[in-house]
């Protein structure tokens, strides 16, 4: 009986002891997570979802007012739904804030970051670090950067994303897990802060954690790769973007960068450019005064 109440006792502190938060960057990544916890209860414990896609918009000063102003204003530009409507605002500083607030008070308390190879989760990370300089011996990371994963057909794969992951995976994943250097948390704090001072609105993921940039036309030209000479709807050229292109980002900002090949007369439409659910769109045809004039 008594050995019984130790080991409980052991396994109790054992949980309390290795409290954490799991950060992850996409709502897709939080529901997989969760279902690994019926598979290993080592796992369970809260889960964070940074929401915010850093991998696109302004990031020039961000941790100041003036640069969360930046980007809360470049949002209400560019994300509405699909009857033109501002969707709702998205605010993680409250969040990383709460994050801090645990770390600080708590000194079982640590952090473990699912950094997935793809351009939102290396971007969440890189904004993620460089707020987190103070806590380190309780900042984890786990990165899954060219590691492969069984899937449910026995097959090895690569994946791209968290959710691509089964479940019981993560048993395995979670082995992964190692703290933050102190060389990382002085080199990537830079590395943002050097992306955030070139001032470009898109980022790619490259490999491991290099991010490039491009201005915020780099979408367009695969964008037009998908709309033709006949009339298309707007909802239809961006699935079919998303779903084959190379490169690919949030539907919202390739509704906005489709309104704005239309403002520059690139593509034509066929009704408001506001609302994307009844808009159609087609290569323009240029007027005979556009045409270069005949050789004779």
């Amino acid at each position: 009986m008594l050995l019984v109440i130790s080991k409980i006792k052991f396994l109790n502190c054992y949980l309390i002891r290795y409290q954490k938060m799991h950060i992850v960057f996409q709502k897709e990544d939080q529901n997989t997570l969760t279902k690994s916890f019926e598979l290993d209860e080592s796992l369970r414990d809260e889960i964070v979802v940074i929401k915010d896609d850093f991998s696109v918009g302004p990031i020039n000063d961000i941790y100041s007012a003036e640069g969360m102003q930046s980007r809360k204003d470049w949002r209400q530009n560019i994300v509405q739904d699909t009857n033109g409507n501002l969707v709702e605002e998205v605010v993680d500083a409250g969040t990383i804030e709460s994050i801090k607030l645990k770390l600080a008070n708590d000194d079982e308390q640590s952090v473990w970051i699912w950094v997935a190879p793809n351009k939102q989760a290396v971007s969440g990370y890189y904004w993620l670090i460089s707020q987190l300089k103070d806590y380190g011996g309780k900042v984890f990371v786990l990165s899954l950067n060219n590691l492969p994963f069984i899937n449910d057909k026995g097959n090895i794969f690569y994946p791209v994303h968290l959710s691509e992951i089964p479940p019981r995976e993560f048993v395995k994943a979670k082995k992964l897990a190692r703290a933050v250097t102190t060389s990382e948390f002085e080199i990537d704090p830079d590395e943002w802060t050097k992306l955030g001072n070139e001032n470009k609105m898109i980022r790619i993921l490259e490999g491991a954690k290099k991010l490039s940039q491009h201005d915020e036309d780099f979408y367009d030209k695969f964008i037009l790769e998908y709309i033709t000479a006949d009339w298309q709807k707007a909802n239809k050229v961006i699935n079919q973007f998303l779903n084959k292109s190379k490169h690919t980002t949030g539907d919202a900002y390739i509704f906005w960068r489709l309104k704005e090949l239309i403002v520059q007369g690139k593509i034509e439409s066929s009704a408001e450019i506001q609302n994307r659910k009844d808009l159609e769109v087609k290569l323009k045809v240029k007027s005979e005064d556009e045409l270069p004039f005949a050789e004779n």
